[in-house]
């Protein structure tokens, strides 16, 4: 078997007084070859005797010289175990070959562009809601690094902390970051399970777990507040208080099903459509005060019955986004008007008809799981051997209340 030499180099700059440059050297059957890095050091930085870059306590780049040390063990690390795997797999490869691998390596296994090109695959299988929670998390961790990329093998516990402080200094909560970090750790496990880097653990030390939220709901008495308040002069406060009454007219259909209604999903009298988050279909009965929001409106010229995707060939994920985030903006303006001190969004009609369904008679197991969160495959059971005649008559009773 032919060995293989990989040092550590250093070449001192040409003009006397400026940084040189770190490079390895990679000897295989007698061929020479230079992997040169962008790791730049002073001559007074390199120890010829040990190969290693150093500093003194006192110096200012002392910080930056340990990090650079720990990065170039991390690389003479890489290049060995790539070498490793090249003989396993090619007895005649080249010192050109472990040079181009260590390339492909650095190319491919950042974090960066690891995650980047999972976000691409998300996206051409149509994994569209996965897809933009990958996209955000890379974008909250590009913020993070200041657009400075890392390499996979290089995230370690403390740089997790770090992350984990940075969004609680911008007022994150804590189920947000949470949900950050478990996107990053699946991301690294998946490097791990393609035994692209080995798992050094890095989440150890960040929590992880999802904190179980307060369900917020308002009483119908403040519903019925936010139903007669006259916005006749302010389009942008009516069209979010239409779009929270619907919602809660809805039986608590979630913003993302509002807005990907289509207008062949009501036929004879009802409206049969499957949640995006679970699959599961439901039928809720059109009443005639879905029909009032609805009539307010020019018809779409999209496929889309409700006033929120209005334009065929739009982007219709970042339309659906950008108006949910202006309706809870106004939303938010409404709450004051009308004394409700908690964060009122969209999602909050979602809890305040599952908390009027309950004050209304309807089994207590149907609606916390058919209309939380706490298991969707519960919700599935109990909801399937439902009559939807039973909750169409307690929306009736509740809408009834409203009128």
């Amino acid at each position: 078997m032919k060995m293989t030499s990989i040092k550590v180099k250093f070449r001192p700059s040409t003009v006397a007084g400026n940084e040189g440059v770190i490079y390895y050297q990679i000897i295989h059957d007698r061929k020479v070859r230079q992997l040169v890095t962008d790791y730049r050091v002073y001559p007074s930085e390199w120890d010829q005797s040990r190969s290693i870059v150093v500093a003194s306590h006192k110096s200012e780049r002392r910080l930056h010289i340990s990090s650079m040390r720990e990065n170039i063990r991390r690389d003479i690390e890489w290049l060995t175990k790539l070498d490793r795997k090249l003989a396993v797999r090619n007895f005649n490869y080249t010192a050109d070959d472990i040079v181009d691998e260590f390339n492909r390596y650095v190319r491919e296994y950042t974090m960066f562009n690891f995650m980047e090109s999972i976000i691409a695959k998300l996206k051409r299988n149509g994994k569209i809601r996965t897809y933009e929670t990958y996209k955000s998390t890379l974008n909250s961790f590009k913020k993070f690094r200041h657009n400075e990329d890392i390499m996979l093998d290089c995230i370690t516990s403390e740089i997790m902390e770090d992350y984990e402080a940075w969004h609680k200094k911008r007022g994150a909560a804590p189920n947000t970051i949470s949900f950050y970090i478990r996107i990053l750790r699946a991301v690294y496990n998946r490097a791990v399970e393609n035994d692209i880097i080995e798992n050094r653990n890095p989440f150890k030390r960040v929590y992880t777990g999802v904190d179980k939220t307060v369900k917020r709901a308002l009483p119908l008495c403040v519903i019925k507040k936010i139903k007669i308040l006259d916005f006749s002069r302010t389009p942008s406060l009516d069209f979010a208080r239409d779009m929270f009454l619907l919602s809660f007219y809805l039986r608590g259909m979630s913003f993302v099903d509002m807005a990907f209604l289509k207008k062949s999903d009501l036929k004879d009298g009802y409206i049969v459509y499957r949640r995006r988050k679970t699959g599961q279909q439901l039928i809720i009965e059109w009443t005639s005060e879905m029909q009032m929001v609805l009539d307010k409106y020019p018809e779409n010229e999209s496929c889309y019955l409700l006033p929120i995707i209005r334009n065929t060939g739009s982007n219709e994920r970042c339309t659906y986004r950008n108006v949910g985030y202006n309706i809870n903006h106004n939303i938010k303006k409404i709450a004051e008007m009308v004394g409700v001190t908690i964060p009122l969004t969209l999602y909050v009609a979602r809890h305040s008809w599952a908390s009027a369904a309950k004050a209304k008679g309807i089994p207590l197991s149907v609606i916390s799981e058919g209309m939380g969160h706490d298991s969707e495959a519960t919700t599935q059971i109990y909801l399937a051997s439902l009559d939807t005649s039973v909750i169409d008559k307690a929306n009736n009773l509740i809408l009834e209340s409203l009128r």
